[in-house]
């Protein structure tokens, strides 16, 4: 804690002499690093140490912990980078190893979001189907495909980036986009990030949740209140922190074909965005904070265990619910079945006994 203290306390002093826009980038890195790296490692201890049963959205938020906690690694290299005058001090292959890291993270969280959005969609649109797939091995799989996918899909990411020198005779370089000269390239990063990792599973989970809440009117769904909200927070805080940097994308490109002062308005913008972008990887634990802050007199440290405990119950108790409708609906029709038979056998007037022995 004392390392921390005394870092903050040399980036602040080094940081007087930078330009505005440089100290507002610096100190988004710094209180998301200060924020959200601890934050995330106790949901991590949390989720695996102290909570017993876990449900599917539990193991989710687990995963999008570590992938949090990971991106906000590098917020101390870029700290550095922007203090050193945006001199990358660490080499060419630190320059996209780290850009690619935080590439995969965004991928990462915005397909674990669809994941816990259509765990929300099923369970409350086709419980059965959803108690049949709800099980651990099926989640593995889904949670290593969404792994796999986003290391893929940030794969253009490593040739978009390179340590380049500012001089040919000056040993100080600059960790920044490359494309080729071709503004082809440009192009292709800038609507692949966002058709990709906005626009297509942002409409899926709009879908989701569009269906999730006309069913929750239902008095059968209103025990899934707290798991969807918690969910739905999670949502708005990732559009909060990551719209602004595809909007600036979509600018640049239409900058790009179009308008020389649209462009240069993106490029002033973007790394304020992208260190924007930063904070959705440190607000997370701060929401669960929040959302289960009713549980911190009782529960201590344990209170976010006993919160996830709480997404764990309501799929139990759906369940049983389920289960109770469906053993009166199999009542009812049993019933139904019962006296139907029984009206036909007094039409014939033959007793049961003597209609089973004439049949």
């Amino acid at each position: 804690m004392e390392s921390i203290n005394n870092t903050t306390t040399a980036i602040v002093a080094t940081s007087k002499g930078l330009p505005l826009s440089v100290q507002i980038g610096l100190g988004i890195l710094l209180v998301a690093f200060i924020l959200g790296f601890p934050g995330n490692l106790f949901v991590v201890w949390t989720v695996l140490c102290r909570v017993q049963r876990r449900s599917v959205t539990c193991l989710l938020v687990l995963n999008l912990a570590v992938a949090d906690a990971f991106v906000l690694l590098s917020a101390p290299l870029f700290m550095r980078y922007l203090v050193g005058g945006k001199s990358w001090e660490f080499g060419a292959g630190m320059c996209k190893a780290v850009h690619y890291l935080c590439y995969v993270n965004m991928y990462v969280s915005i397909y674990l979001i669809c994941v816990m959005s259509m765990d929300r969609w099923l369970a409350v649109s086709n419980p059965f189907l959803s108690q049949r797939l709800r099980n651990t091995k099926n989640l593995y799989k889904v949670m290593l495909g969404v792994w796999i996918m986003s290391f893929l899909m940030a794969l253009p990411i490593p040739f978009y980036r390179s340590a380049q020198p500012i001089n040919p005779n000056i040993s100080v370089y600059l960790c920044s986009q490359y494309h080729w000269d071709w503004d082809g390239h440009v192009v292709f990063q800038y609507l692949t990030e966002t058709i990709l990792g906005f626009l297509i599973p942002f409409s899926f989970i709009i879908f989701c949740y569009t269906s999730v809440i006309c069913r929750l009117r239902s008095a059968m769904f209103q025990g899934r209140m707290k798991g969807s909200l918690l969910i739905l927070i999670i949502i708005i805080a990732f559009t909060v922190f990551w719209l602004p940097y595809h909007l600036i994308n979509v600018i640049q490109v239409i900058g790009l074909l179009q308008s020389e002062s649209l462009l240069a308005t993106a490029k002033s913008a973007r790394p304020n965005v992208t260190a924007f972008a930063f904070l959705s990887s440190s607000v997370n634990p701060v929401l669960y904070l929040f959302a289960g802050s009713s549980h911190i007199r009782r529960a201590g440290f344990g209170f976010m265990a006993k919160f996830f405990d709480g997404t764990n119950s309501e799929h139990t108790s759906h369940r049983r619910s389920t289960s109770h409708t469906d053993s009166s609906a199999i009542s009812r029709l049993s019933l139904k079945a019962f006296r139907s038979g029984g009206s036909r056998k007094k039409s014939y007037g033959v007793p049961p006994r003597q209609a089973v022995c004439v049949t």
